[in-house]
């Protein structure tokens, strides 16, 4: 693709993904909520959550929907087996994002059944998402300060490898 602007007969730019893919991002919401996010190739990632409403759960091979809206400015959207979705629109060189979590009703009612690794319990959390109840959904928009943005490679699955209760106390601390 070129590097032309979006038309009604070319709606999608260029979409050049180097500028996220292969990256770990450390960013925090402005509800305190803390988030790490490796975006392991174009169309899946890994991710742990420090702290919030389900801080300590960690999820590996999650399927995204990975798009450049315009040059830095990135989307990853995805849905997960809770019946969780999630948007996040990041500018990695700004420092900024901005995310919307929508949870089912089931995990604001007890997120802590989500709190573990999700990869070794998927069937557990189908079961709670058909269980429900799915509505109201509980959604969440908030602007995020980026703290940390590197290049660690793709497809890496040592990148996040662990529970976030097993790094080092200052591990989501580390800034640049």
């Amino acid at each position: 693709m070129t590097n032309t602007p979006t038309t009604i007969e070319n709606p999608i730019p260029e979409q050049n993904l180097e500028g996220i893919v292969g990256h770990r991002l450390i960013y925090t919401y402005a509800n305190g909520w803390q988030y790490e996010m490796y975006v392991k190739n174009a169309t899946t990632m890994d991710y742990r959550i420090h702290s919030g409403m389900v801080g300590g759960r960690w999820v590996k091979d999650q399927t995204i929907d990975l798009v450049r809206l315009t040059k830095g400015v990135f989307k990853v959207s995805w849905n997960e087996p809770t019946g969780t979705s999630v948007v996040v629109n990041i500018l990695p060189d700004e420092r900024v994002l901005h995310g919307t979590i929508f949870f089912p009703h089931w995990v604001e009612l007890d997120g802590s059944k989500t709190v573990l690794f999700q990869n070794d319990h998927l069937d557990q959390m189908r079961a709670y998402r058909d269980a429900g109840p799915t509505y109201p959904i509980f959604t969440v928009p908030e602007f995020g300060k980026i703290t940390l943005f590197e290049f660690v490679g793709e497809n890496d699955d040592e990148v996040i490898s662990v529970a976030p209760g097993d790094l080092p106390a200052d591990f989501a601390q580390r800034s640049n």
